[in-house]
């Protein structure tokens, strides 16, 4: 493989950091007050579950969401802090983008009908299967260093 500047190797981390970095703005930009006190976050989900064409999507939200949303909320934000944090670093990096692109698939589904919601979440979850088949865990990770995944 011909690479300018960087390794193959090396360009795939910058592209798992980069998601990384993506995740950890997500996070870095919520009103963290109004999710968890107020519970913007999950009122606004269950909003648009309650509208939403697919019926499979209202019940299950009803089902694993609304009865709990104060957890729910909590759930979310750290969810993406911790993926943030471990593509940036490069730990246990195979989990975390299994678990973004299961997360990217979920807002996918949830924000079917808005256009641009979809392109955020399936160039993400396009970056996180890339970054997963091609091992971007090879360079500049805590999994390289201490030998996992190897």
């Amino acid at each position: 493989m011909q690479t300018v500047w960087l390794t193959g190797a090396e360009w795939l981390a910058v592209l798992r950091i980069g998601l990384g970095l993506w995740w950890l703005e997500s996070w870095r930009h919520k009103d963290k007050k109004g999710w968890f006190e107020r519970g913007t976050g999950i009122a606004w989900a269950a909003d648009v579950a309650g509208k939403h064409r697919w019926a499979a999507v209202k019940s299950g939200f009803d089902t694993v969401v609304a009865p709990r949303p104060k957890l729910m909320a909590y759930v979310v934000v750290y969810a993406e802090l911790a993926l943030g944090l471990g593509l940036i670093s490069g730990f246990l990096t195979p989990i975390a983008l299994v678990g973004g692109l299961l997360l990217n698939l979920l807002y996918l589904v949830l924000m079917i009908h808005d256009w641009a919601e979809q392109g955020q979440n399936a160039m993400m979850a396009l970056v996180s299967v890339v970054a997963l088949f091609a091992v971007s865990w090879q360079t500049w990770s805590l999994d390289n260093a201490i030998g996992l995944f190897s």
